[in-house]
């Protein structure tokens, strides 16, 4: 299937020549990977702690891995100290991002 013609994923969004994820995190998971699709945000699972930017070093790292791109492309624009955060990425395109994320 292309991804032209996939079903609309509520969680990805193109403004301004930037892609923006809203995401939902658990931290403290028994590893880092993505669980499918929860309240329209993409749910992932992250090995990190909730302590210091750890978390949200730990999804940047995740992401970039992913998508293949640099992990100064990633930004947490909100909700950096909880579980829903919406993260903006440069430089990329949204086909880019959905194929790297499956």
């Amino acid at each position: 299937m292309s991804l032209e013609t996939e079903l609309p994923s509520p969680w990805i969004s193109e403004r301004g020549g930037d892609v923006y994820l809203d995401v939902l995190v658990v931290p403290r998971s028994s590893r880092t990977r993505i669980m499918g699709c929860q309240d329209q945000r993409l749910k992932i699972q992250l090995k990190a702690l909730p302590v210091k930017g750890q978390a949200n070093v730990e999804l940047q790292r995740f992401l970039a891995k992913e998508i293949g791109i640099a992990k100064a492309q990633i930004q947490v624009i909100s909700g950096e100290t909880g579980r829903r955060k919406t993260v903006r990425l440069s430089g990329v395109s949204k086909a880019k991002v959905r194929l790297g994320l499956g």
